[in-house]
């Protein structure tokens, strides 16, 4: 932060990335202080090798949801089909104003293109 944005007064806006900083930072001091035995919780013996490899797992449950939600957003994904009449409507009319400007266009017949 350059001195400019530390006025008194002035807000600190927290962004996605501090927030998520801050939450790893949490989580981690708390692991750390149970792997360390900092502090001393009698269960967490019991359960010492899954404490030690709770960060791996985080990261694993972390990255499942991603795909997850990545897989349901694609999954709902809307069709707009009146976007893309309107779409190609305003396609055709640039390309006759580029026309009436004198651009010569090839034309690109359904199997050129791939379709």
């Amino acid at each position: 932060m350059s001195g400019d944005d530390a006025k008194p007064g002035k807000p600190i806006i927290m962004t996605k990335l501090m927030q998520w900083l801050l939450g790893a930072s949490v989580l981690f001091a708390i692991w750390g202080s149970f792997v360390t035995k900092q502090v001393e919780i009698p269960i967490l013996d019991k359960w010492s090798n899954l404490v030690l490899f709770f960060p791996v797992i985080a990261i694993i449950l972390f990255g499942l949801y991603a795909a997850m939600v990545v897989l349901w957003r694609v999954y709902n994904f809307n069709d707009c089909e009146e976007a893309a009449k309107e779409l190609l409507e305003q396609i055709k009319e640039a390309r006759k104003d580029l026309i009436n400007k004198g651009m010569i266009f090839k034309e690109v017949t359904e199997e050129a293109s791939g379709k």
